[in-house]
């Protein structure tokens, strides 16, 4: 009898979906809570500077970029940039990380560039000359507009190379 009950009972829990009315549905089982969607990455490189989210950074987004980052980095707000102001980094916390030796040398090199007129400070004239030509050397196919891609491909050749190309 015992076998019997137990085929009758095993018979009926597994049957038991099949005689369920159709709108008697069981709760799902739980599960895990589904991890926090992760936040939208913010746009990095040439594309923070697009601000119409079409693909591409044209020269006024580019320009209106550079004006607004040369104005964070003037923390002081006299309009000119010293050297401490354009390489300011803030350390992270708990952690307070020297620049290389290599990496002085090429900020200070870098510096030098920027300092047209040889002031000891940059002026957002002077921030500007090189920023525009970042965008031209950028602008290879000269539309215009620039994108992530054709900086990377820029970036790849040397200007000698990209002199002799265009004669």
């Amino acid at each position: 009898m015992s076998k019997l009950f137990l085929l009758a009972t095993a018979f009926f829990v597994l049957a038991a979906p099949a005689f369920a009315a159709p709108g008697d549905q069981t709760p799902p089982a739980p599960t895990a809570p589904a991890p926090a969607a992760q936040p939208a990455r913010a746009p990095s490189g040439v594309m923070r500077y697009d601000t119409n989210k079409d693909g591409a950074v044209d020269r006024a987004e580019w320009t209106a970029g550079q004006e607004a980052r040369f104005k964070r980095l003037d923390t002081n707000g006299d309009g000119k940039l010293s050297q401490d102001e354009l390489f300011a980094r803030t350390p992270a916390t708990g952690n307070s990380v020297l620049p290389s030796e290599r990496q002085v040398q090429r900020q200070s090199a870098y510096f030098q560039r920027l300092d047209a007129d040889k002031d000891g400070v940059v002026t957002l004239a002077e921030f500007m000359a090189q920023a525009e030509s970042n965008f031209a050397r950028c602008d290879l196919d000269k539309d215009g507009r620039i994108d992530t891609a054709e900086c990377r491909q820029a970036l790849q050749r040397r200007p000698g190379n990209a002199d002799r190309a265009a004669r």
